[in-house]
């Protein structure tokens, strides 16, 4: 196995050229969907993956993170990112304390490792450390996504964030108690 190190990137460590080899594609057959206040699995097959759009939109998000005091932490393996996870600086929704959790992907071809996992207890604890109570996730609905999720100790979030409802009017809204 490939050796893994952990390490927070720098707004200038971010480039095109970390993601080289990072396999984002997801194949998703089945996915979480609420009806009449149930949740249910539906079928609803497609591949997740990004072009080179996505990725320059992703490494601008990531840098932005990192300039407003946010979190991008990365699993590399021969300096390349294998994984990672980006949590923003802003506390919101009042009593819950929420921080936000903008992303978490593992390589398709390094998944299983856990590495997902380390990613999420860094974001836990670096979320903690700066007064938040809980992580907000707009996640993936896919099942095997949302089984990560819960194994982390992820639940269907108290309280919506408006902004990522409109934004990704199919991901489940998720909260992760710190």
């Amino acid at each position: 196995m490939d050796k893994i190190q952990y390490k927070k990137l720098t707004d200038y460590e971010i480039s095109r050229e970390m993601f080289n080899g990072f396999i984002r594609r997801q194949v998703v057959t089945k996915c979480w969907r609420k009806e009449n206040d149930e949740w249910v699995i539906k079928d609803d097959p497609f591949i997740d993956d990004w072009d080179e759009k996505d990725y320059d939109i992703l490494i601008g998000c990531l840098k932005n993170t990192v300039y407003k005091n946010g979190l991008v932490y990365a699993a590399l393996c021969e300096g390349r990112i294998r994984g990672f996870v980006s949590v923003e600086s802003a506390i919101f929704g009042g009593e819950y304390k929420y921080m936000d959790l903008t992303s978490i992907h593992v390589s398709e071809n390094m998944r299983n490792r856990g590495i997902g996992s380390a990613l999420f207890k860094k974001a836990k604890e670096w979320a903690k450390s700066r007064g938040a109570e809980h992580l907000y996730i707009s996640a993936h609905s896919a099942v095997e996504s949302q089984a990560f999720y819960k194994r982390m100790g992820c639940v269907e979030a108290t309280i919506y964030c408006k902004k990522h409802v409109e934004e990704e009017p199919y991901d489940c809204q998720l909260e992760c108690k710190l």
